[in-house]
């Protein structure tokens, strides 16, 4: 059993990947052939925005997408104390101030709350400018937009949507990507939609924007290739990767992202009485980039992971340390009691395998040694 088959998804895709991958050799525009920007008017119109600039992943998109903002020391981001390590890495990258806020407890999403108790600290403290708030969807489900947004809008702060995990998820039919005012995601071969390597893309409805994110993720460029205006970056999407993608999408719009709904479904029903389930308003679609338990405590998580992988089972644990708590982030003053949810979470969590291609069978396997594990069967 794997984690997130990607063998059993490029077997029923074989034939457009395989007819798309040779296109690309057969023209040799390996960088920024058709297939790129194809795929960029694809994404754009899926999202629902009206611009996407492709980068080469997902780190690059968020650094370029708080470059654009010109986010600099003396300045900080609000960033989730629950999440990938990038979302945070980025804003030090650019010489700002990460200040990270505690999460809920049953969507993993910043907790709006703890968000403006963050805010109103930096104000009062008087050291840092609150530029920029970094709303992560996690594990496939959008954060809490209708929230964050006024909030942002009564402190004056920009949205950077990292939307990473949370490609195809939606808020009342309003999909991720489109949420911040500048949103951007990963196409990591595991993410809800993956390429053969590494891509990422930058989201935005904003045309200065849009302009400079393309000149600086080819070297700053300006009319033309070697009309360099500004310094930039070589940041591309190879074309090799886009022609990958535009099957994948086309298969993740007509049947995966529902068929992974499925089977997080199915999942629920069988654990929601043994385990903490994932649970979210109706409001909202995930797009499942894992389906997240919780157990009662550290111990129990461990013993019921090695169960677990004694039958053959991958679990994964996102995350088990917290971004206060990482070494790069040493420096940066806390206080444990502000991510009380945090540290809870990164000892109880564990991922089960999810994806769309899960067979019955196989899910009846996982469910079926958590029931045992705690003697229900």
């Amino acid at each position: 059993m794997q984690f997130r088959d990607l063998k059993k998804q490029y077997v029923a895709l074989k034939e457009e990947i395989d007819n798309g991958i040779q296109a690309v050799i057969d023209s040799t525009s390996f960088i920024s052939g058709k297939q790129v920007e194809i795929l960029e008017k694809e994404l754009a119109e899926y999202v629902g925005v009206k611009h996407c600039i492709t980068c080469a992943n997902g780190t690059d998109a968020l650094t370029m997408a708080l470059m654009a903002w010109d986010l600099k020391e003396g300045e900080c981001a609000f960033v989730p104390d629950f999440t990938f390590f990038a979302s945070g890495e980025t804003v030090s990258f650019e010489g700002a101030t990460p200040v990270f806020v505690d999460v809920d407890e049953r969507t993993y999403n910043m907790k709006p709350e703890k968000l403006e108790e963050a805010i109103r600290k930096v104000l009062e403290e008087g050291k840092l400018t609150p530029r920029v708030i970094v709303a992560v969807d996690l594990f496939g489900l959008p954060a809490d937009y209708d929230a964050i947004r006024p909030i942002a809008d009564k402190y004056g702060l920009k949205i950077l949507e990292d939307g990473a995990q949370g490609f195809g998820g939606e808020i009342n039919g309003k999909r991720a990507c489109s949420f911040g005012d500048i949103s951007t995601t990963s196409f990591f071969p595991a993410k809800p939609l993956g390429c053969y390597g590494d891509g990422g893309a930058i989201f935005t409805d904003d045309d200065e924007i849009a302009d400079y994110l393309r000149s600086i993720r080819v070297h700053g460029k300006g009319s033309f290739k070697y009309d360099n205006i500004r310094i930039g970056w070589n940041s591309r999407l190879d074309t090799m990767q886009a022609a990958i993608l535009l099957p994948k999408l086309y298969a993740f719009i007509r049947y995966e992202r529902d068929e992974v709904n499925k089977v997080a479904q199915k999942y629920t029903e069988q654990l929601k009485d043994l385990v903490v389930t994932p649970c979210y308003e109706s409001k909202y679609t995930s797009s499942w980039a894992q389906y997240t338990i919780q157990l009662r405590s550290e111990e129990e998580r461990d013993l019921l992971q090695k169960a677990m992988k004694e039958q053959g089972i991958p679990t994964m644990i996102y995350y088990p340390k917290p971004m206060h708590k990482q070494q790069a982030f040493a420096g940066l003053p806390f206080e444990d009691n502000d991510f009380t949810v945090t540290e809870k979470l990164c000892k109880t969590v564990l991922a089960l395998p999810i994806h769309p291609y899960l067979e019955n069978s196989e899910l009846m396997q996982v469910t079926e040694a958590v029931k045992r594990f705690f003697g229900k069967i």
